[in-house]
């Protein structure tokens, strides 16, 4: 029986932190994608996954030994309403590996049957969403954005009951952990104050282990977060929805559902089609992030100390240095995405300058940034004129550093990608999947693993979407 080496280290905390849980076997799993370069990294052999054995382990349809499957427990503010039970109710952790950098790995299967928190749920996935994250998640890797990674897509043989049958699949994810803002919050709402001391402690020793307490671990997981958002910002890019059940404390990007890239950028942007009220659109994520940020702080109050309003004085500071972190990190992406190699005051301004005359001139988000290396940005404004003022004080600022835009090419073009998995891409490569031909995905993926190179003969993956190609809406799959 093929044998893995886990080391399982959140099943040996206390049982109410999990359900012990088999994956549900399907009827007849074929292979889609394996990761074997990812698979290497983990220390694992490509080729014994990849062997009928491998196949039935990645499709649930067999326990590999040294797995201890398992759902894990959490809640969670879902649109800014509290669920006080959510947890896996379609994934099932199936272990721990040590990858050849020593560091800790969780090994997720998603759309692997319920579990005890599916909530009436089938735990299924069709086929679309198993593809976009295992493109998105791939691309953001490569991107240089902390992203839990994919390590295999499976066909399942089955249909999955959505608004129509469609093919079912199972995504093999990996992450840092898939420990949550929800997580904690899940035993804050009972008060089981030992499991909770029990996870920051864990979190701490797993995440962050510079961080001392729970004041600890909320300045850490502040800070990435920060940093995160900045990525996410500079990409164009738009989670779709940050729940705190979908906030790491790894400072992962974790969960991608309804998640989308800006084609003409928009601060108001929303792609989720369960994002009615624009919650987490765009230009929204900073601010979303800190109200996450607060309800890790709440959830850590008993511990940080016995008197509320003592352990609140002791939080909001370290609430308060969110912003300033975030915009910091803005500010040091943005002025990559121009070219700047020093620091000025009057940068924010010209930035914004930009940001907003691509808003009203409708112009591509990653096409008008990588054009700023080549002089071609003003063609991507439906007024070129409109772009003028801006070169024209952005030239000025580069000309006080020495330099111009042909000079800082080089610069230019490795803080802004050719190439973004964009929305109507993704769905033409699903649609044509469900048909059963894998080409466009794997076309797409290849090119998305090099993300800021021009690449000869695919320049056409570059193009904004025509007005028929338009992708308005993104969804969970669930």
């Amino acid at each position: 029986m093929l044998r893995l080496p886990f080391d399982n280290s959140y099943a040996r905390l206390p049982a109410r932190c999990f359900a012990r849980t088999a994956p549900t076997p399907v009827r007849s799993p074929r292979l889609i994608r394996l990761n074997t370069a990812l698979a290497e990294e983990l220390g694992l052999d490509p080729a014994l996954l990849a062997t009928p054995e491998g196949l039935e382990v990645l499709a649930g349809n067999r326990v590999a030994l040294g797995s201890e499957p398992l759902a894990q427990a959490y809640a969670g503010h879902q649109f800014g309403h509290f669920v006080p039970q959510l947890g896996d109710g379609r994934a099932l952790l199936l272990g721990e590996l040590i990858d050849r950098a020593g560091r800790r790995r969780d090994v997720q299967l998603k759309g692997s049957g319920p579990t005890p928190f599916s909530r009436a749920g089938d735990g299924r996935a069709w086929l679309g969403p198993v593809l976009r994250e295992y493109l998105v998640s791939e691309a953001m890797h490569a991107l240089g954005v902390p992203t839990t990674r994919a390590l295999a897509a499976v066909l399942t043989g089955e249909l999955v009951q959505r608004e129509t049958a469609l093919p079912g699949a199972v995504f093999t994810r990996v992450a840092a952990s898939h420990l949550r803002i929800g997580t904690l919050q899940f035993f804050a709402a009972r008060d089981d104050r030992e499991a909770l001391a029990l996870l920051v402690e864990y979190a701490l020793a797993r995440h962050h282990p510079g961080a001392q307490g729970p004041l600890g671990l909320l300045q850490a997981v502040a800070a990435a977060q920060a940093e995160l958002v900045a990525a996410w910002m500079a990409l164009g890019f738009i989670h779709g929805v940050m729940n705190t059940d979908n906030t790491s404390l790894s400072g992962e990007t974790i969960d991608y559902g309804p998640c989308a890239f800006l084609d003409a950028f928009h601060p108001g942007t929303v792609f989720s089609s369960i994002d009615r009220r624009g919650r987490y659109a765009y230009g929204n994520q900073p601010q979303v992030m800190l109200w996450n940020l607060a309800q890790l702080g709440n959830a850590l109050l008993p511990l940080i100390d016995p008197d509320r309003e003592r352990a609140v004085a002791l939080a909001t500071p370290v609430l308060e240095g969110f912003k300033p972190r975030y915009e910091q990190a803005w500010l040091r992406r943005f002025r990559a995405k121009l070219g700047l190699a020093t620091e000025r005051e009057e940068d924010r301004a010209l930035i914004e300058d930009l940001l907003e005359r691509m808003a009203a001139g409708r112009a591509d988000f990653t096409r008008t940034f990588r054009a700023l290396s080549n002089g071609t940005a003003a063609a991507e404004f439906e007024d070129p004129a409109a772009f003028v003022p801006f070169e024209r004080r952005w030239r000025e600022r580069l000309a006080a550093e020495g330099a111009d835009p042909a000079s800082r090419r080089p610069q230019l073009e490795s803080a802004n990608p050719a190439f973004i998995p964009r929305n109507h891409r993704i769905e033409q490569a699903i649609a044509a999947a469900v048909a059963g031909d894998f080409g466009p995905f794997e076309r797409l993926l290849a090119v998305l693993a090099r993300p800021f190179e021009e690449q000869p003969g695919q320049a056409e993956l570059q193009q904004a979407p025509r007005a028929e190609e338009v992708v308005e809406e993104t969804f969970c799959g669930t």
